[in-house]
């Protein structure tokens, strides 16, 4: 049997919506955002700053991924945006749309996947 929890205690939903003012999505410029968005610190944390806000700031000062920026602080996606959406909204961060690969150079060969196709309809 566990112990019953606390009123106080920050945890879960209550959590969640002390983290983001009660907000439940994004707005403006963050509305974009998806699990492949780099995002990159343009600013150091300010002294006073929220707690997540200067973590985000500290893990991003490499371009990172909404998912494993996520996955390192324990945050749900939606969660997550809000902040985001704050540090987007205060020119704190950058989000970046990651280059798809065919744009990048590294995409398929098409000449390689026509020889393919053909040597599987031989078949």
């Amino acid at each position: 049997m566990s112990a019953p929890r606390r009123p106080s205690d920050p945890s879960g939903l209550e959590r969640y919506y002390v983290l983001t003012g009660g907000r439940s999505g994004p707005g403006g410029s963050a509305s974009s955002l998806d699990v492949a968005t780099l995002v990159v610190a343009r600013a150091a944390p300010l002294p006073g700053m929220q707690h997540e806000h200067e973590e985000i700031l500290r893990r991003c000062r490499d371009p990172l991924s909404v998912a494993e920026l996520g996955a390192h602080l324990g945050l749900p996606f939606n969660i997550l945006a809000v902040l985001l959406s704050d540090l987007l909204d205060a020119g704190r961060v950058e989000a970046r749309n990651p280059i798809p690969a065919h744009e990048a150079g590294r995409g398929p060969d098409l000449a390689l996947l026509e020889e393919v196709l053909s040597g599987l309809e031989r078949l």
